[in-house]
């Protein structure tokens, strides 16, 4: 008769454990399938680390005290911190959790916060996770072994703990860990790491096997992302110089004249042609020609400042967009790029003196000259031919006197 009890007792047990691991699984199916749908709906790889970081911190998510992302610099053999969400101390979890139960947000409020998150100044975490470079090497600790051997790792005792970088634990004010590396066709393409530091809950193995689930589809959707990436950058520049072609100088100019309006600064372009390039490419060939221009375009950039948008706009002709600029700081810049190219060619042997390749510079300024930016490109290019018409090898700036035909 006991053991006839005992057998059912047993038997409403596996029921119970059955039941709750049927439910388990829906659960994380749904939240898988609730993530993966917020990731379809961007390209941009920010706010795809912000889903997966948020879906793993998350109350309706895997509810970890924090998580961290970290990527891989293949050409630097380094890894490096992109994003982390969680509180840093054990006050600011108090009063996240707080407002979390206020508000009742959902995961998918959460998902939309996104704006919001970006442009947070009190985010001391991801200031940290960012802040942090390393080599990819064996002595590095944890989280660099993660990326190196493709698995997991759980720190969750303290015999673990000797393995991780002393470093790395005191500036995360990490205790207990775990790290899973985010893989897409067989790359290790980064890693994340989650803690439960403030409320101390046990990391389960069902939690590794979301985690691991989830740091797939976070390598798949973050080498999307990058593809895409490539391909949008590849659309917008030309294949010669490496520099920005024609269509995004024009996108360029229209969002900084519009950020002008907005800040009430002025923003002056300079468009710049080769000279006597068509008798040097007759003299020495098309191949030493585009030669030529590669040059010269690396001298533009080079020399440009990191905000300036230089591109090649046409042929032998360069457009660079310089913001906050005055016209004779303008002026000062293009007579500084015009000595770099023409000392670059001056010893050029087979030809003569005149017929050296140069450049010339037309310069035009917003809101000085026009308010309009193709009032802008033709003035520019206006100065342009007059320096041309005097000589070549100069810099001019437009005047009115010059003439030039408004749009419109």
């Amino acid at each position: 008769m006991i053991s006839l009890y005992l057998e059912k007792f047993m038997d409403k047990d596996k029921e119970k454990n059955l039941v709750y691991e049927l439910e388990r699984l829906n659960w994380e199916m749904s939240l898988l399938y609730e993530v993966s749908n917020a990731m379809r709906t961007t390209l941009k790889l920010d706010h795809i680390f912000y889903i997966i970081l948020t879906a793993l911190t998350s109350h309706e998510g895997l509810g970890f005290n924090r998580a961290m992302m970290f990527l891989v610099n293949e050409k630097e053999a380094t890894l490096e911190g992109v994003m982390g969400i969680g509180p840093h101390t054990a006050e600011e979890a108090g009063k996240i959790w707080h407002a979390i139960s206020r508000s009742k947000m959902t995961l998918e409020d959460f998902i939309a916060s996104y704006d919001t998150f970006k442009h947070d100044p009190d985010s001391k975490l991801n200031s940290i996770v960012k802040g942090i470079k390393m080599p990819l090497r064996e002595d590095m600790g944890i989280l660099a072994l993660t990326i190196l051997e493709g698995m997991p790792f759980e720190i969750t005792t303290h015999e673990a703990k000797k393995l991780v970088d002393q470093e790395t634990q005191k500036t995360l004010s990490t205790d207990f860990f775990v790290t899973v590396p985010m893989k897409a066709k067989d790359k290790v393409l980064g890693a994340i790491l989650v803690d439960n530091i403030f409320n101390k809950k046990p990391i389960t193995k069902s939690d590794m096997k979301m985690l691991t689930m989830f740091a797939n589809h976070a390598g798949l959707a973050i080498e999307n992302s990058r593809l895409y990436e490539e391909t949008v950058y590849l659309s917008n520049i030309d294949w010669l110089t490496k520099l920005w072609n024609y269509g995004r100088f024009q996108h360029h100019l229209a969002l900084e004249l519009e950020r002008a309006k907005v800040h009430d600064s002025n923003i002056s372009l300079v468009m710049l042609d080769v000279d006597n390039f068509k008798h040097y490419n007759d003299t020495f060939g098309h191949m030493k020609g585009d030669a030529a221009l590669k040059e010269i375009a690396y001298i533009l950039q080079s020399k440009s400042r990191k905000f300036d948008t230089v591109a090649r706009y046409g042929g032998e002709e360069f457009g660079i967009i310089m913001p906050n600029t005055s016209k004779e700081n303008a002026r000062l810049f293009s007579e500084r790029l015009r000595g770099e190219v023409e000392k670059m060619y001056a010893e050029d042997a087979g030809l003569e003196p005149k017929k050296r390749l140069t450049i010339s510079c037309g310069i035009a300024t917003y809101p000085e000259d026009t308010l309009s930016k193709e009032d802008l490109i033709a003035m520019a290019d206006t100065a342009l031919y007059e320096a041309k018409r005097a000589g070549k090898n100069r810099s001019c700036i437009y005047s009115s006197v010059m003439g030039c035909k408004k749009a419109g």
